[in-house]
């Protein structure tokens, strides 16, 4: 860089600065920038031609002004004036403005591109840096369609100075991250890889940024630079400090290169070439051994370089997880950080003992710090680094040291951060479960849990140990007879009533022998949490208390009462007041035999993966819960994980038959469709609405894009039901408007309205498609008899912009929703039936 000249000084400039910084109040400041700015547009605009220097001054005075916070809209064509200038300083403030300063969208682009041409033209080094630099800066897409094929040339042309080349290569690298399709490499790229072996340690460290960017988007293109990296990389750390004067950084040679070259060999798999290999192992080899001498300084920058590549070091010997002598040696140097006294280190050393804890070759060697990671759990201070201590003690858990580990994990719980609990409570939710071989355990584990850290305990841990438990024969009594004993406490959380409600409901029976568990005395403990209880718990314990009708006869008396006191029957919540009547209803009318049916109990759960485990990776993020995890909580706790992501449902523990098939469990029939051809009812009128096929209908046939076609189908072939139909109409049981049909093309929903034997139903056909329709009909089929009893009045037509879900159908046909009101080129066909129910 040219030296300054004596007369740069811009002595206006400094009086500038000096009068602002004197100012003694924020009116002052924006009084004498006023007075200033007011100034230079005089000068801008005045007859007399401005000379290099002036014009480089005010530009100055501008920038500083910006700097300040205050708005310029001037000034920016005088900038690009200076860009023409031979004189390095006026270019330099030229181009400098224009970067802080000039917005991409601005009209002076094509000015400002084509003084970067002539720049990037003049072969003249220090005006071609400026250029890259300031294409940087920018960095916009116009200026990467300009100079994208431009800039390569520069890199690897044979005569362009090593300056220019260390600027060219970061700028190119700047473009490729904003445009990466402009930035094509093509031809550049094995010349631009060999920039790996240049002379200059500064060009090789620019380029070898570029070539990691690049590899990770195409690695297959760049593969050769791996076997040029391990050279470079042998070269440097087998040389001595003295070797690499200029850039040896506190006695260790070329800290940054070295670090980037360890990232680079990350984005590749092991070296195929055994001479290759052999070379890189003994680079490992030898930065490990290095971490072992004693210091050459004590001064801080020293250690941070020498540490900085030994952790790259311990990265890629993770990432290649192929060499178990490595991962060993790796593992006992991050165990000599654990103690460190520097907070960094040991935050570091954790981190990576995470990662080495997933390998088959290191985990054991990781378990022998469990004592070290258990002390650093309880004692650091820097609550960053006792998370990463729960980390690892969660990585290395196995069935050797689960309770261990869990009894731990337990009692830091009880004095962790707030911020932690969560992830504490699913961690431990996660290992409790995983390697469970005493399923009392487990039970007792889940409950102290929820003792402990009720308040943080989410659905997905209680409704995966009552799933456990009821696909556990085994732990039912017991899990029945301990939760009874956690209710007794004083002070008992909602999560711990939820538990106990559902798992007293269920098993409550296999206890009811202990006359301290006699079946009063467990509905007199639920009941007296009742009051305290949000009012879905409410709702499950309402359904405890019929369940305990079942399991207990001599209890209905007492439950009967409860459920007809006003505070049930007349509860303000419609959920709890349904409850209590209908709850009080069947057990007054239902005979025995009916009342064991309906409230027979929950069939097993379906094998799936635990929703805890999934929790867990949706908080922590991608990445964090290694596939062997996910693979042994499927192999290892496959016969306990019974559980899947269902969970248990309140009102499925009052009909919990409705999976099991039994004579009873299709109450309405609307699973089962009548003969084809057979007369319907009156009695079966209900039925044949919502079967799959009406008992008299002609079938219709459906075509590869889920609709029904006109065609019928042929009588050896009945035509199959609509994807999900069976699941679509059954909703619409309990439900009165929602959604029937849905594909890409179309959407059908329904809403219906009934009074006494009279029903009216609205069909919708929304069209989901930018086109419209050409020739739509809708045609509706009359079932048997129904014929006489149904009126359709067809093609009633309104206007909507958006899609409906099933809670927004309500309001499809009130001509007072906002929605109707929109304008828009897509139609909504209506298609009313009015019709009567056969009494």
């Amino acid at each position: 860089m040219p030296a300054v000249s004596k007369g740069d000084g811009m002595r206006g400039l400094a009086v500038f600065i000096s009068d602002i910084r004197n100012c003694k109040s924020k009116e002052a400041e924006i009084k004498r920038i006023n007075k200033e700015l007011a100034n230079i547009r005089s000068k801008f605009k005045g007859d007399k031609a401005l000379d290099g220097y002036s014009k480089k001054k005010y530009v100055c005075k501008l920038l500083f002004i910006f700097l300040l916070g205050h708005d310029i809209d001037f000034g920016h064509m005088e900038a690009v004036n200076l860009l023409s200038s031979n004189k390095y300083t006026e270019k330099q403030i030229g181009y400098l403005f224009i970067s802080v300063l000039v917005n991409s969208n601005s009209e002076l682009i094509r000015l400002i591109n084509n003084a970067i041409k002539n720049d990037l033209s003049s072969r003249n080094p220090t005006f071609m840096c400026l250029a890259l630099h300031c294409i940087a800066n920018v960095g916009s897409r116009e200026m990467a369609e300009a100079f994208a094929s431009e800039i390569p040339r520069i890199l690897v042309a044979g005569d362009t100075m090593d300056s220019v080349k260390q600027s060219a290569a970061l700028c190119l690298l700047r473009l490729y991250k904003t445009s990466p399709d402009l930035v094509l490499m093509g031809e550049w790229t094995s010349r631009v890889v060999h920039l790996l072996n240049d002379q200059h340690m500064g060009v090789v460290t620019a380029a070898i940024s570029l070539i990691t960017c690049l590899s990770q988007k195409n690695p297959d293109e760049f593969k050769t630079c791996v076997s040029l990296a391990v050279s470079r990389l042998s070269r440097i750390v087998s040389s001595a400090s003295t070797d690499l004067q200029d850039y040896t950084y506190y006695f260790v040679p070329a800290p940054w290169l070295s670090c980037k070259l360890l990232r680079l060999l990350q984005c590749y798999p092991p070296p195929e070439d055994g001479a290759v290999k052999g070379r890189l192992v003994e680079c490992l080899e030898t930065i490990l051994n290095k971490a072992q001498e004693p210091p050459k300084s004590k001064k801080v920058q020293h250690s941070n370089a020498k540490n900085a590549i030994l952790f790259e070091a311990i990265a890629l010997i993770i990432h290649y997880d192929s060499e178990p002598n490595l991962l060993v040696r790796a593992c006992n140097q991050l165990g000599q950080f654990l103690q460190h006294r520097e907070t960094n280190l040991r935050y570091l050393a954790l981190e990576s003992m995470c990662t080495l804890a997933s390998s088959e070759f290191s985990h054991e060697a990781v378990k022998t710090h469990i004592e070290t990671v258990i002390n650093a759990l309880k004692t650091e201070r820097d609550v960053s680094v006792r998370q990463r201590a729960a980390d690892l003690l969660y990585a290395m858990c196995d069935r050797s040291n689960a309770k261990q580990i869990v009894a731990e994990m337990l009692s830091y719980l009880e004095t962790a951060d707030y911020s932690i609990r969560e992830e504490m409570v699913l961690k431990v939710a996660i290992l409790a479960e995983k390697y469970a071989v005493d399923y009392s355990w487990y039970v007792d584990t889940i409950l102290n849990l929820i003792r402990i850290a009720g308040d943080y305990v989410s659905e997905e841990v209680w409704y995966r140990v009552i799933q456990i438990v009821i696909n556990r024969d085994d732990v039912q009594g017991y899990a029945a007879k301990t939760v009874f004993e956690a209710l007794q406490a004083p002070a008992c959380h909602e999560n711990m009533v939820k538990v106990g409600g559902y798992i007293l409901g269920e098993f409550g029976n296999l206890i009811a022998g202990d006359p301290r568990s006699s079946p009063l005395v467990q509905f007199n403990l639920l009941h007296s949490k009742f009051h305290l209880c949000s009012v879905p718990t409410r709702a499950l314990l309402l359904s405890a208390y019929i369940k305990f009708i079942n399991l207990f006869p001599e209890t209905k008396a007492t439950i009967q009462e409860v459920l007809r006191c006003d505070s049930q029957i007349r509860n303000s919540d419609v959920e709890l007041q349904q409850r209590a009547v209908e709850y009080l209803k069947l057990s007054s009318i239902a005979s025995t035999d009916v009342l064991a049916t309906v409230l027979e109990e929950m069939p097993p759960f379906p094998e799936r993966e635990s929703s805890i485990l999934a929790k867990l990776k949706k908080k922590k993020g991608p990445g964090t819960v290694s596939v062997t995890d996910l693979e042994d909580s499927k192999r290892e706790g496959g016969e306990l994980n019974g559980g899947g992501e269902r969970g248990p449902d309140t009102a499925a523990m009052a009909s919990s038959n409705a999976s099991t098939p039994s004579p009873s469990a299709d109450l309405l029939g609307i699973r089962s469709a009548a003969p084809v051809g057979a007369p319907a009812s009156a009695g079966s009128l209900l039925v044949d609405v919502f079967s799959e096929a009406g008992p008299a209908a002609p079938s219709a046939a459906v075509n590869d894009d889920g609709f029904l076609s006109s065609a019928p189908p042929s009588e050896e072939d009945p035509a199959p039901p609509l994807p999900e139909a069976d699941e679509l109409l059954n909703k619409f049981v309990c439900k009165n408007n929602g959604v029937l049909f849905e594909n890409q093309l179309l959407q059908i929903g329904i809403k219906s309205e009934y009074r006494q034997n009279l029903g009216r139903m609205y069909l919708f056909y929304g069209n989901k498609t930018s086109v419209q329709f050409a020739g739509f009909t809708t045609t509706v089929s009359y079932p048997g008899e129904l014929q006489s009893h149904i009126l359709f009045v067809p093609s009633c037509s309104c206007m909507f912009t958006n899609q409906y879900t099933s809670d927004d159908w309500d309001t499809a046909c009130d001509s007072t929703s906002p929605r109707n009101k929109s304008v828009s080129a897509e139609k909504l066909q209506m298609s009313l039936l009015i019709f009567s129910l056969c009494t």
